[in-house]
Parts: C-alpha cells; sequence; structure tokens
C-alpha cells in the first residue's frame, strides 16, 4: 500500500508538469549531475558582468587554469542571459576533452534554459536523469525474472517477452532500444513518455504475458539511474527480499 501511495505521488508530481518542458538527453552520471547543480547554486552570488565574456571565453582555453576553475567558470558562463555566452559553451563543448565534456553539456543546458525563459517570459522546466532521455520520453532500465527462480527464459518464451514488449511501448508511443536474456533474467533500455502511466503499462503488459504460462516474474526492477550489471541486480534482489522478512 505505501509502495503504491508513494507511486501516486510521484505520478501527480508528473501530472502537474506544463505542457512544454526539457529533458537531458545524454547519458550522465548522476553524482556528477548533482555536483553541478550544487556548485551552480553556491555561485549564483558570485554572478558575472557581461564584460568579463572575452576573458572567461580565453580562460576555458588557456593551458594554465586547472579543471576545477574551468568548471567555475562554464557554470558562471551558464547562469548569464547573453547568447554570447552560450555560444562560447557550445564552442568549448564541441573540442572539450572527456574530464570536462559531461559538466559542459549540463552548462550548455543551463545555458539554453536561462537564454529560453527571459525570451519565454516564464521559468522553463528542466529534467534530467542518469540515462538521460529523448524528446519527451525518460529513457529507463529495467530488469524481469522469471517466475521460476534461477530458471532460464527458453525460446519461446524469449520471443513473446521482446514481441510483447515492443507492442506496449508502442501503444504509449515509447520505444525499445536495446533487450538481453541473460541466465534466468531479461533485461532491456527503453524511451518511454514522461506522463504516461509506466506502472500500468506493465502491468498490462506481464499479464499479458503470462497468459501464455505464468512464467514472468511481477517483481521488476525499473530504474532511469544507470544501467544495471547481473551482480547489482542479485543483490538488488537480495536486499529486497531482505526487507521483506
Amino acid at each position: 500500500m505505501k509502495e503504491e501511495d508513494h507511486l501516486k505521488h510521484i505520478q501527480d508530481a508528473i501530472n502537474g508538469l506544463p505542457e512544454d518542458f526539457n529533458i537531458l538527453e545524454e547519458q550522465i552520471d548522476i553524482e556528477l549531475q548533482i555536483a553541478y547543480f550544487e556548485m551552480a547554486r553556491e555561485m549564483r552570488a558570485e554572478s558575472m558582468d557581461r564584460s568579463t565574456i572575452a576573458e572567461v571565453k580565453t580562460a576555458l582555453y588557456h593551458p594554465d587554469i586547472e579543471l576545477e576553475e574551468k568548471k567555475r567558470l562554464l557554470v558562471q558562463l551558464a547562469a548569464i542571459d547573453d547568447v554570447e555566452a552560450f555560444r562560447i559553451i557550445e564552442a568549448f563543448h564541441k573540442q572539450a576533452d572527456d574530464e570536462i565534456k559531461n559538466w559542459s553539456v549540463l552548462a550548455l543546458q543551463e545555458s539554453r534554459m536561462v537564454i529560453q525563459s527571459s525570451l519565454l517570459g516564464e521559468q522553463q522546466v528542466f529534467i534530467s536523469t542518469g540515462l538521460g532521455g529523448k524528446g519527451q520520453n525518460i529513457r529507463y532500465f529495467v530488469a524481469m525474472m522469471h517466475a521460476e527462480a534461477k530458471t532460464p527464459f527458453n525460446e519461446t518464451q524469449r520471443k513473446l517477452v521482446e514481441s510483447e514488449f515492443r507492442f506496449f511501448l508502442s501503444e504509449s508511443e515509447g520505444e525499445l532500444e536495446e533487450i538481453t536474456f541473460d541466465d534466468h533474467f531479461v533485461t532491456a533500455v527503453f524511451l518511454f513518455p514522461l506522463k504516461q502511466n509506466l506502472h500500468a503499462t506493465f502491468k498490462s503488459f506481464i499479464d499479458e504475458c503470462n497468459q501464455y504460462g505464468n512464467f514472468l516474474s511481477e517483481d521488476v526492477i525499473i530504474t532511469n539511474v544507470k544501467k544495471l550489471d547481473v551482480d547489482e541486480i542479485k543483490e538488488f534482489i537480495k536486499k529486497a527480499k531482505n526487507g521483506r522478512k
């Protein structure tokens, strides 16, 4: 009951979003995102003067400027309502090293939002997850298990799961990106509209599959934080079972 209430609160919050919102498309580690937004919040008082934009541009490319300082400069640039600042971040991002590439993605997205908010006269909504998204769809990772513990899916069951999953996703304007059968698990990465009811779609999908032998467990792991490997899935299941005792 508590879990259903939690899901309802999440769905209510999602339903309260405006019609137009922005989703971060890139897959960026959630810890890095937290670090970026914490720095952005801390530095809001350190507003950058537009007259210093040219100096900042030079500093971003200077070999003697340390990585942490470049991160701070990008955060400061992103807060400026100025197309020139956006273009500087955009150019830097295109040639950025791997160690700062994802940071520049977040700065670019924030700069875009600041400018859009100013032009449209209303606050823009920005949604980011570890797995990113596409358009107004969020990317999810799911792990499903065979109803009989440690039993592998046979060929017929594999074909059924994949075909039904594709069908139910397409009916909801979602998209299956990849699916893998490994041992007694099936894992998949898929896109799903943020405002659609994911819980209801999965229930219908599992019910449909189980008309052909009740082989698919109703317990699933769904996350938009990162892809899980088999060991992480097993550890999650173990913790969930211990929590029920």
